[in-house]
């Protein structure tokens, strides 16, 4: 990847978890920016994710803050509870369109779209981005059983990276010790830089 190229990171937070959590691994968000950084100039780099409001403490909230002071561009929506049709109440978090239009709105000021979903929804939106003239990559794996990418996806972007090699460069080690993550109702500021990022589960399209 040139130097000089632009690029901007495009994370669906609920899949990118999953995905390092079948793998094994837990992502280092500080060191995939750090990354990312050294492989161009990276203008933008969104993180997507739901968020239920309601709880009383919600275990994505330290990760959202720590990204929000640390490089990140978080974009959040609240989830929707609904019935379906065999009476189980559902919550339905899904982040596809908020992470289309950030991609559309950038296009034309980016040279190369990094794209850390393997959702298949996302093919059309790889065609229009390189319609526009942005080179894509997806980040996901087909290192599972099955892949977590949708071949659709895969077969659409420019390049394709599974995660499971990114593991030594953007994994967390597992014997670095975080610090307590705040909780709700605390006054004090998110992890600053130096600590590690928290961890904890965005939320999923669905639950049940």
């Amino acid at each position: 990847m040139p130097k000089s190229e632009k690029l901007a990171l495009f994370i669906d937070g609920a899949n990118l978890y999953a995905t390092a959590k079948t793998l094994g691994f837990d992502i280092d968000y500080r060191r995939l920016l750090a990354e990312y950084k050294s492989q161009g100039s990276l203008l933008r780099a969104f993180y997507f994710t739901a968020l239920i409001e309601d709880q009383e403490y919600s275990s994505i909230r330290p990760l959202v803050d720590w990204l929000d002071y640390n490089g990140y561009h978080v974009i959040t929506k609240p989830t929707k509870e609904f019935v379906d049709a065999t009476g189980r109440r559902k919550i339905k978090g899904n982040m596809d369109i908020e992470l289309a239009i950030a991609a559309l709105d950038i296009a034309e000021h980016i040279d190369h779209m990094v794209l850390f979903s393997g959702d298949g929804d996302f093919r059309s939106l790889v065609e229009s981005m390189q319609r526009r003239g942005v080179r894509v990559t997806v980040v996901s794996t087909t290192s599972t059983q099955p892949p977590m990418v949708a071949d659709e996806l895969r077969r659409q972007a420019d390049e394709f990276v599974d995660l499971a090699h990114l593991q030594k460069l953007i994994g967390r080690d597992p014997a670095e010790r975080a610090e307590r993550p705040p909780r709700h109702g605390d006054r004090r500021p998110p992890p600053p830089e130096r600590q590690a990022p928290p961890q904890a589960a965005p939320a999923a399209d669905d639950y049940e």
